[in-house]
């Protein structure tokens, strides 16, 4: 305890100095912790990007291909499902709702996705949230069309804008300008593919595409919107769909049944399990954020090293007056350890209060914005571990300075004029 109590006068007589390497030490700690949490939050984002919905089925491919196309709007369906098999599927006794998705046409770089009224009651994300609408409602004319946040934002729409689907994805210069769609709805923030996609229904996606069955517009097929309106539409296909099944054991059930479908070759998949195969693909991200944080502890670590060894020699007095008054060096060396340990607790304090602080004002920005719930709960098992780890290591790099002290104690004795 009296060498603590002498660390704390030591390093009260050099406070400017000490506060800058505890606010170094608090800012590496804020950013390691702060960056494990983000980890989370990513991971249980990403494997929340769709949420209840227990099985997504398209035509047969890879697990990852079906879940990027269907969820993510990445890539191509290899087909698609007839839309005989979609009602047999959705006539199985098991399933409790489907939605059915529609893909292959964009609007100035963002996917066109058609589906029913119900994708806005059945889709959920996040912790099971569903989605919001920011203004307007859902669809009610054959030519309503309902816009993500991002797509909103970005292209500057509002209720009543007037917008062009492109044929194919991409950059498209065969356009359905002959049927625009006016926006009846905007949907809130979600963090998710949602943000990034034009919704409008099945029988839209039909009404946009007569007269282009040869993959461009036929000149002698020109159907007005009134016309349409008039026209009744049904799907012959659909890319893929969701299914929510009544029974949680009815799931692998259902999955197993579908994979052996006859009719034609389908694939369902558990979009948890998906999710969960897709991260761990992407895990190298997760560890480059974890290895950057880690540098900058190790950056904020070596920066009490320097300030100790830089005073090291102004205080080789100070070390003298203290043999002096009957400290033997072994007290020196402990005084060194344990003015590291008070720096770098402090800085830990002080990086955990930074960051809960930040996290009470960001967490709400963040999680409408990126759809990453950042946990305000106290420092788990991981967090502690790992907080100890930096006070340890704090403790071992301390270990120089004060093996240098104690050597020059016992050189120096009292041979320096006091």
């Amino acid at each position: 305890m009296n060498v603590l109590s002498l660390a704390f006068a030591s390093l009260a007589n050099r406070k400017f100095t000490v506060l800058l390497t505890v606010a170094a030490i608090a800012l590496s700690v804020a950013l390691l912790i702060g960056v494990e949490r983000l980890r989370d939050g990513a991971r249980n984002g990403f494997s929340n990007t769709i949420s209840g919905t227990d099985l997504i089925i398209g035509a047969r491919t890879g697990q990852l291909q079906l879940l990027m196309y269907s969820v993510f709007r990445m890539g191509n369906a290899t087909n698609n499902i007839t839309w005989q098999s979609y009602q047999e599927i959705a006539a199985d006794p098991q399933v409790e709702w489907t939605v059915p998705l529609s893909l292959g046409d964009s609007h100035r770089g963002y996917s066109v996705l058609g589906t029913s009224a119900e994708y806005f009651e059945r889709y959920r994300y996040g912790r099971k949230q569903p989605l919001a609408f920011a203004d307007g409602a859902q669809f009610d004319d054959l030519f309503d069309a309902v816009v993500g946040a991002e797509v909103a934002e970005k292209l500057g729409y509002k209720v009543g804008s007037e917008i062009v689907i492109a044929h194919g994805l991409g950059t498209s210069f065969a356009e359905h300008d002959d049927k625009p769609f006016v926006v009846a709805g905007i949907l809130a923030r979600t963090g998710t593919p949602v943000d990034r996609t034009v919704h409008v229904s099945l029988e839209a996606i039909e009404a946009i595409h007569v007269g282009w069955e040869s993959g461009a517009r036929d000149p002698g097929m020109n159907v007005t919107k009134d016309q349409a309106r008039e026209m009744e539409f049904r799907p012959t296909s659909v890319t893929a769909f969701l299914v929510g099944v009544k029974s949680r054991l009815g799931i692998f059930k259902l999955q197993r049944a579908v994979n052996e479908y006859r009719a034609e070759p389908l694939l369902a998949i558990v979009p948890g399990v998906a999710l969960q195969d897709l991260w761990r693909m992407l895990g190298v991200v997760e560890k480059a954020l974890f290895a950057i944080s880690v540098c900058v502890v190790i950056t904020g670590l070596i920066g009490m090293l320097s300030a100790i060894l830089t005073s090291l020699n102004e205080r080789r007095r100070e070390m003298a007056i203290l043999r002096s008054c009957g400290a033997r060096p072994w007290h020196v060396f402990a005084l060194l350890i344990g003015e590291a340990f008070i720096v770098t607790l402090g800085g830990i304090l002080l990086g955990l209060i930074i960051l809960f602080g930040a996290l009470i004002a960001l967490r709400p920005w963040i999680e409408e914005r990126f759809g990453l719930y950042m946990s305000l709960a106290a420092p788990g098992a991981s967090e502690w571990m790992l907080m100890l780890i930096v006070l340890g290591a704090a403790i071992v790099i301390a270990v120089i300075p004060a093996l240098l002290a104690y050597r020059n104690s016992l050189a120096d004795g009292l041979t320096l004029r006091v």
